[in-house]
């Protein structure tokens, strides 16, 4: 005869489980960390947009009495507006080109060759960060002004490719140095020179790394002020110098609405670059050997 399973034998079902109370609370603290982060960068977003349609808004309401779109014509009549926008759209891809043409040659080289002095050389273009960027633009302009380049146009391009340097080598390096050597090997053995090598394997598998760097740095131009404004004006004020006149000339609707113009052309392309970095085809990094 069987004896009856006694209930507290009984394997628990998943219906019937239950959470620790740590793991309760660390749930909780996670979930309020997240909705923490979200206020904290949405929060001024959302802000700003109120800003940039509020026609009257005063303390302490919580939204505008009265919603305009006033300021946005003030804005887009400006006599200034469009030449800003289009030295911002003549520097950043020039920038962006140039620094392609100097950064890429060499990230191929930190990637695949061993050299004297070539560890101190790839962490001192990172060190270009390392520094405040005002003291260094400082820096730069006295070297500008001894060859005659202060408020001129390559001497903003010049001043510009300061912040384009570091991307444009550290992610391409990341990513050549993902490409398999085997790989590459195998295309030598089968009869293919070192160009064709490079232009049919290593460029197409390291192709969306380039493409990350390539509209990091046009982002890095484009939103560039501080040595734009000292190299450059007041001939060549771009967009983003331009909201410095901005906020402390107009109201808080005008700085507003220019702010959300600046944004516009980085967020589509970081748009286009989204299924990069969630593919994570340079989250690996560069590792020095």
């Amino acid at each position: 005869m069987q004896t009856p399973v006694q209930a507290s034998t009984l394997p628990m079902t998943p219906h019937h489980r239950t959470l620790a109370p740590t793991a309760v609370m660390s749930k909780s603290l996670a979930t309020a960390l997240v909705v923490a982060l979200l206020v904290f960068v949405l929060g001024p977003l959302v802000v700003l947009i109120l800003w940039a349609f509020a026609g009257e808004w005063y303390y302490p309401a919580l939204l505008p009495q009265q919603f305009s779109l006033s300021w946005w014509s003030t804005v887009l009549s400006d006599s200034h507006f469009g030449h800003s926008v289009l030295l911002s759209f003549t520097f950043a891809p020039i920038v962006t080109i140039l620094s392609a043409f100097l950064c890429l040659p060499a990230a191929y080289a930190f990637s695949r060759y061993q050299f004297p002095g070539r560890r101190a050389m790839f962490i001192g273009i990172f060190a270009t960060n390392a520094f405040p960027k005002m003291g260094l633009y400082i820096a730069i302009a006295g070297i500008l002004y001894a060859v005659h380049l202060m408020d001129t146009f390559w001497g903003v391009i010049v001043i510009q490719m300061i912040n384009t340097i570091v991307v444009m080598t550290w992610i391409p390096a990341a990513a050549f140095s993902s490409v398999p050597k085997s790989l590459e090997e195998a295309a030598r053995d089968v009869g293919a020179g070192p160009f064709r090598t490079f232009w049919y394997v290593t460029l197409p598998m390291a192709r969306p790394g380039i493409i990350v760097a390539l509209i990091q740095a046009f982002l890095a131009s484009f939103d560039e002020a501080q040595g734009t404004f000292l190299v450059g004006a007041p001939n060549y004020v771009t967009m983003p110098v331009q909201m410095y006149s901005m906020v402390t000339n107009y109201p808080q609707q005008a700085a507003a609405v220019y702010s959300i113009l600046l944004s516009i052309p980085s967020f589509i392309l970081l748009l286009l670059i989204r299924k990069y970095i969630v593919g994570g085809y340079f989250a690996a990094g560069f590792r020095m050997k």
